[in-house]
């Protein structure tokens, strides 16, 4: 499809601010209600940036929009754009009581499960009238979805990402992503009450003996649990694969599967009482959560505020 010219002069930069939110929501209907515009007139300016770019940036597929090569390709420019030209405009403090931002935080639901609470009552004391979206969590290096935009801020185990980053710092390359440590702890072996690995010694060869749940986010049957017991020279049989920690925990309560789950997060289930921790045989590296953005979202006073209250959220919960 041949490209066209935009003539700046005349036109009209308010459909920037559409396309940016269509593409968040993914939905006219969404979009018009965060944008306090009607459908139609949400519709109307998506139609005349499409023939401004000659390009139809999303088309429908079920119920949802799905950007094209091109919507996708041009996102990030445009709201990266937009965030520095609100952030240039806007006063240099943010005021969270008058403020109607919303945020967009990704994360793994035992994270959530454990900071959401605490924000949401910030939020309810100290900014009424600001909003999160949580989004969930697929992978281990969320550089990607930070750098499209689909995400302000990712929180989680990055291990990874952490040591490219470090290297990176250390060749003199720019800094791209930052980061900040919430907090540290440790993965335990969680069964039902009543399994039979509750009575003796867990030991290395019952635990490899055993039947396995995975808790992965990609999908992927093999984890740093299965890495740690290569180095060992010994495997174990992954039966159930899963992508959220409280469907392991809620499988684990009813049935003979074996799972390893954050020690923090059994807490939090809500069956606590059906399940038997049992520390792991052998070492595994701890668990480090971290905070993760982009730098362009750096010296905004909003994600500046956000971080903050994240960062207390993470010191006060898990130091306690």
């Amino acid at each position: 499809m041949p490209t066209s010219r935009i003539n700046l002069r005349t036109f009209d930069l308010n459909l920037l601010k559409v396309f940016d939110v269509v593409m968040s929501e993914r939905s006219l209907t969404r979009a018009a209600t965060q944008l306090n515009l009607t459908q139609p007139a949400v519709s109307n300016a998506l139609r005349r940036l499409r023939e401004a770019l000659n390009d139809e940036l999303l088309v429908r597929n079920g119920r949802t929009l799905e950007p094209t090569a091109r919507g996708q390709e041009l996102w990030p420019a445009v709201r990266e754009t937009l965030q520095k030209l609100q952030a240039s405009l806007a006063p240099s403090v943010f005021e969270p009581a008058g403020a109607t931002t919303t945020f967009v935080l990704t994360m793994a639901d035992a994270t959530a499960a454990e900071l959401m609470p605490g924000l949401v009552k910030v939020l309810a004391r100290d900014a009424p009238g600001v909003s999160l979206r949580v989004v969930p969590l697929t992978t281990r290096d969320p550089r990607k979805v930070l750098e499209e935009g689909g995400a302000d801020l990712a929180i989680g185990h990055f291990p990874a990402v952490l040591a490219d980053l470090t290297a990176r710092a250390q060749a003199g390359a720019a800094e791209t992503f930052l980061h900040h440590r919430l907090f540290v702890g440790d993965y335990v072996c969680v069964m039902r009450k009543d399994h039979p690995l509750t009575v003796g010694e867990l030991t290395l060869d019952r635990f490899c003996a055993a039947s396995h749940m995975l808790v992965s986010f990609s999908g992927r049957a093999f984890g740093f649990i299965d890495e740690s017991l290569v180095s060992l020279k010994r495997t174990r049989r992954v039966v159930l694969t899963v992508n959220q920690f409280f469907t392991a925990g809620k499988v684990v309560v009813q049935s003979d599967l074996l799972t390893v789950l954050p020690r923090h997060f059994v807490n939090v289930t809500g069956y606590a009482d059906q399940l038997v921790i049992r520390e792991l045989p052998f070492a595994v590296p701890p668990i480090q959560v971290d905070a993760l953005w982009h730098q362009r979202l750096d010296g905004a006073s909003p994600h500046a505020w956000l971080r903050t209250q994240v960062a207390a959220l993470g010191q006060t919960i898990f130091s306690a």
